[in-house]
């Protein structure tokens, strides 16, 4: 027991010590982590290579955890719109850098099977690493960092067929570690000691249990959860929505396990059925600690696991081989990206976000060496290099950052898509600069659910810092106002800057629904005019009511009281709204105002109404001598 909360204290106080420090200098968090891990294992010490191995069994679920929170931000269409690049783009990218990779292993005079092995294990990115690093830098929406998406999704799928293509070259190694004479005691070392489903089946028991499985997944996740949540609602414990979400995680994991398949598969596939689904968010909002907690957890493991001495003993062969990796990888998915239409950042984020090893590389050289299909030595040092490619990684980001900033100050976002609004509300913000963000905070802390959409995506990123989610596109397209539920919403307010853009909005919003009502921005007495013809309801002039309050003001400051400066800048106001409805009929937008004899003579005979009502409004309080 105290062994036991030794290690978490150590493994915890590091973490809480090394990963705000590199948050701080820009080096990202899963440096912080990985750093954590080589002080606190080949470098002082504290935890030795067995405790490592130990949690390394629990901080995997970190990354099954990610993958299910990936799935659950998925839509099935989404998932079906991407499958040219999964298949195209991702498939080519696994199978050209693993051909590269087992030729250039072959030019070392390396076995064939160990070159098989390299090739899949070089072809794997860091899953973990990657996305976790695009969420924190808001890349996982440009047309880079979908690119990179696909392909690791792809390479995630790929690790299920290369851990079948393994256990065909089992025992190939003996021969040479026999001849070294460095064959272990025991030759059923790598034997499974855990339960199976298929072990000892034929091949088609395999794939009848193997297909079970993945349709007990699917229809559990179309048909089995909405009960489950109405059954656990009906408790009216919090922590039991806790207990479920981690239920469906470690259960799924568990059956895929007994099947012989990667349970962060399994979780992904069930996320993707759940995208959808009511209980979405709240499955998100329950994963989402333990998931940062075992991704941390996981990366301090592989710090840890990190042999220095292997690194001394040939610093020169360890160190080129990484560079040589991670120079392979970049130069074939630089040229698979171009081919792919990436250009620019988007070009850089793809090559340089994927030119490292990654953590599945861990499961699969595991494998290779249990199963003899390399030696033991040669995998010691193939695990230093995905280690290094690792710790490698956020320095390549922060390369990335340095040639974005060649393109311009802004990210790449000319050829981003938009996002896919999976939220709906009474009120639709469209606009989030300064005048929708007051608005969207009065509405939101009123208690009323907003959707806010905007076309600035560095807008959109700002509000997401300070917790209020937003969705970035053009909120003038029919297609993101019927996501956003257009035909459901209460109320529209349009605060967009672009007059034209305004105009547009509400004309189309006032077509499909004539009962809405629109609320509308506008910049001066012209586009009050055009959005009163084109529907707004409520139109607001940009400058209209601060200067209003700043006429109270200077009244307040020249004899009035408080009670009548406020009732003369509402005797105001009230007119004023009138007027402009008044001038609304006569304005005509091909003729200027100052020519149109009609409008002009109308607008002088409100002014002396306006007059008038002002100093009817003082001789009703007596207050002046007039």
């Amino acid at each position: 027991m105290q062994e036991a909360l030794y290690t978490a204290t150590i493994f915890l106080m590091t973490a809480v010590i090394a990963v705000p420090i590199s948050a701080r200098l820009g080096l990202g968090s899963v440096l912080g982590y990985l750093a954590a891990g080589i002080l606190i294992g080949p470098v002082l010490g504290l935890v030795g290579t067995h405790e490592a191995d130990e949690l390394l069994h629990y901080a995997e679920f970190g990354v099954v955890m990610m993958l299910f929170i990936i799935g659950l931000e998925l839509d099935p269409r989404a998932l079906w719109a991407m499958r040219h690049k999964l298949v195209g783009l991702g498939g080519l990218q696994v199978g050209i850098t693993g051909l590269a990779v087992f030729a250039l292993t072959l030019t070392f005079a390396l076995p064939l099977h160990v070159a098989v092995a390299c090739g899949m294990i070089f072809a794997l990115s860091s899953t973990a690493i990657v996305l976790q690093t695009l969420t924190e830098k808001g890349l996982m929406q440009t047309s880079g960092g979908r690119a990179t998406f696909s392909v690791l999704l792809t390479q995630d799928i790929a690790v299920i067929p290369m851990l079948v293509i393994l256990p065909l070259f089992a025992g190939a190694a003996l021969p040479q570690m026999m001849a070294e004479g460095t064959m272990p005691l025991s030759h059923d070392s790598h034997a499974s000691h855990g339960y199976s489903l298929v072990e000892g089946l034929p091949g088609w028991g395999v794939a009848l249990v193997t297909l079970g499985a993945v349709a007990a997944i699917v229809i559990g996740g179309r048909y089995l959860t909405r009960p489950v949540f109405r059954f656990i609602h009906a408790a009216r414990l919090p922590e039991m929505y806790t207990a479920l979400a981690l239920l469906i995680v470690v259960g799924i994991a568990l059956l895929m396990s007994l099947v012989g398949l990667s349970p962060a598969l399994g979780t992904f596939l069930a996320g993707v059925l759940l995208a959808n689904s009511e209980f979405r968010h709240e499955l998100e909002s329950d994963i989402a600690p333990f998931k940062g907690l075992l991704l941390g957890l996981f990366f301090i493991t592989v710090g840890a696991q990190i042999d220095l001495n292997v690194l001394f003993s040939a610093p020169t062969q360890i160190l080129g081989l990484t560079v040589a990796v991670i120079a392979v990888k970049a130069v074939i998915l630089y040229f698979l990206g171009r081919a792919f239409g990436l250009r620019k950042r988007g070009l850089w984020l793809f090559t340089l976000g994927l030119a490292q090893a990654g953590e599945f590389g861990f499961v699969l050289i595991t494998t290779a060496t249990g199963q003899f299909v390399i030696p033991p030595a040669v995998g010691e040092r193939l695990l230093l290099v995905v280690a290094m490619t690792m710790l490698i990684t956020p320095l390549l980001f922060i390369l990335y950052d340095q040639i974005s900033k060649r393109f311009g100050e802004t990210k790449d976002t000319e050829k981003r898509e938009p996002d896919k609004i999976d939220k709906q509300g009474p009120v639709i913000i469209a606009g989030i600069g300064r005048f929708g963000q007051i608005v969207n905070r009065l509405v939101r802390a009123s208690g009323f659910d907003t959707v806010v959409l905007d076309h600035n995506i560095q807008t959109i990123e700002n509000m997401r810092h300070f917790g209020v989610k937003g969705f970035f596109g053009d909120p003038t397209r029919p297609e993101m106002l019927h996501a956003a539920g257009l035909g459901e919403a209460s109320v529209l307010v349009v605060a967009l800057d672009s007059p034209e853009a305004a105009l547009k909005l509400v004309s189309y919003a006032r077509r499909e629904r004539p009962d809405l009502h629109i609320i509308a921005r506008a910049k001066d007495r012209s586009a009050v005019f055009q959005l009163y013809k084109a529907g707004a309801n409520d139109i607001v002039r940009e400058m209209f009511d601060s200067s209003l309050r700043a006429g109270r003001y200077v009244l307040e400051n020249i004899g009035l009281s408080e009670y009548e400066a406020a009732r003369a800048e509402q005797a105001f106001y009230k007119h004023d709204r009138y007027a402009v409805q008044e001038l609304a009929e006569l304005w005509r937008e091909d003729v200027a105002p100052i020519r149109n004899a009609a409008y002009v003579a109308r607008a002088k005979e409100l002014e002396s109404e306006l007059e008038a009502v002002l100093l009817s409004q003082f001789d009703e309080d007596g207050n002046t001598d007039t």
